[in-house]
């Protein structure tokens, strides 16, 4: 038996094939992975952007987007997967826990509330104020 994966695919994730209702942080951690592992940093953040822009519009709720907290974690994940060198998801995963710590999560070492649940950081990438 595989080990189970916490997410999509790449290729489901873009057709929108998957469950979305389980399609929690870890979720979103592994997707951002897998792009990282096949393609360059930018071209990664701008496919996962983009596709998490398509799913929250179908879901009915475009709002939930948000700019920055999607860059933030494509490059924290970016900077991890080099400063580890992880083989595998398994081990990524075990190797850098702060990236799924939920309230207060490794972002929140970066962003203030206030910055974070600005209009500005939702709609356009915001450098960290902390």
């Amino acid at each position: 038996m595989s080990p189970r994966v916490p997410g999509p695919t790449i290729e489901a994730f873009e057709s929108l094939d998957f469950d979305a209702g389980s399609f929690d942080h870890e979720g979103h951690v592994y997707v951002a992975w897998n792009y990282l592992q096949q393609y360059e940093l930018l071209e990664s953040i701008g496919r996962y952007r983009k596709t998490l822009k398509r799913l929250t519009s179908s879901l009915g709720v475009p709002e939930k987007y948000h700019e920055t907290i999607t860059w933030f974690y494509m490059i924290a994940v970016s900077q991890h997967s080099m400063m580890t060198a992880a083989s595998d998801w398994p081990e990524f995963r075990a190797k850098n826990p702060e990236l799924f710590e939920r309230s207060p999560g490794v972002i929140e070492r970066f962003y203030s509330r206030n910055r974070l649940r600005s209009n500005e950081a939702r709609q356009t990438f915001l450098l960290p104020d902390l």
